[in-house]
């Protein structure tokens, strides 16, 4: 009987433990980080945006700049986390979307003073992909036009300077 209590008590805390383990704080905007970095200074939070921009790669880490729509931030992660990262955004193509769960710093002594996430974990919510731009069928047909007629003007003084000769 002894031995079944205390198999009970172990099981119950390691699903305690495991349930913490997957428990993380609600998602932050950067807005929020940003304007209440002194509350938020080395805590574990979460940030969900857009990839974007160049990965610098330092050693066995990188920065790469998450995106929410409002503002970036730097994000301090392994290389081995941003493996699965394919697309980053930029003019040609819209960034993977993830989730970061890591420590926020409002001034990194280790990054110069910056403001930083050392993430823990990046989980990719959604692949981003190649945009593509579809032609202007009025804006070809407008150049076009406008070299006619500036085509037309110049062969038109050049008669006239013939002319007058």
């Amino acid at each position: 009987m002894k031995q079944l209590v205390i198999r009970i008590l172990s099981a119950g805390l390691l699903c305690v433990y495991l349930l913490s383990e997957l428990t993380f704080a609600e998602t932050l905007s950067s807005t929020q980080l940003i304007n209440n970095a002194k509350e938020y200074d080395g805590q574990k939070v979460t940030y969900t945006g857009e990839v974007i921009g160049d990965t610098m790669a330092r050693g066995a880490y990188a920065w790469i700049n998450i995106n929410d729509g409002v503002n970036a931030i730097g994000v301090w992660a392994s290389k081995d986390s941003i493996k699965e990262i394919i697309y980053r955004g930029s003019y040609e193509s819209q960034g993977d979307i993830v989730e970061t769960i890591g420590i926020f710093h409002r001034s990194c002594a280790e990054h110069g003073g910056d403001l930083d996430i050392h993430a823990e974990r990046i989980l990719k919510k959604n692949t981003g992909r190649i945009l593509r731009e579809p032609l202007d069928t009025r804006k070809i047909n407008l150049a076009f036009l406008l070299a006619v007629l500036a085509l037309g003007i110049w062969l038109l003084f050049r008669l006239i300077a013939r002319l007058r000769r």
